[in-house]
């Protein structure tokens, strides 16, 4: 159950909403590759990001450095993202999508942590593409599940293509 509002018409509206949904995937898909520049890359300069309880953070490059240093530990990651709507009026679109991320941490590698959030998110048309201006994640759910013998049964994990060492 996806909707599209756009000033644009036919292919540009097309066009516009595959940009949108572009930039929400390269966030986190830079995320899962541990590729930080890449998700600096798809930040507003005027970010204003609010994730679960904390603080909002106004710099994108602090931002993209909190995910780090967040991730530093993390052995992988795997964000499953769906945006369920688009909104564009011109240069601006409105979206919300919905978030489950798994992670293992080298501090407990026998157990993903799971998370199960929303995004309600601004972006704009910039010359390089559009950009996220305006983030908020509503975390709903978060668990940390133990694996039960199941990857031994499969012969383990892999092949490591973006894990890290």
């Amino acid at each position: 159950m996806s909707t599209t509002e756009s000033s644009a018409t036919g292919v540009q509206a097309l066009q516009d909403r595959f940009d949108v949904m572009d930039a929400l995937f390269q966030y986190t898909t830079s995320i899962d590759k541990f590729d930080y520049a890449g998700v600096r890359d798809v930040l507003a300069d005027d970010i204003h990001a609010t994730y679960g309880n904390g603080e909002p953070v106004t710099d994108p490059d602090a931002l993209a450095a909190w995910i780090e240093e967040a991730t530093a530990t993390c052995i992988w990651q795997h964000h499953q993202l769906s945006p369920y709507q688009i909104q564009i009026q011109g240069d601006q679109a409105k979206t919300l999508s919905y978030l489950t991320s798994l992670q293992v941490f080298k501090e407990n590698p026998d157990a993903a942590v799971v998370l199960v959030a929303r995004y309600h998110d601004e972006l704009k048309r910039t010359p390089g593409g559009w950009k996220i201006s305006r983030r908020v994640m509503e975390i709903l759910w978060g668990e940390s599940r133990a694996d039960d013998g199941f990857l031994a049964n499969v012969g383990g994990r892999g092949p490591n293509v973006w894990q890290r060492d």
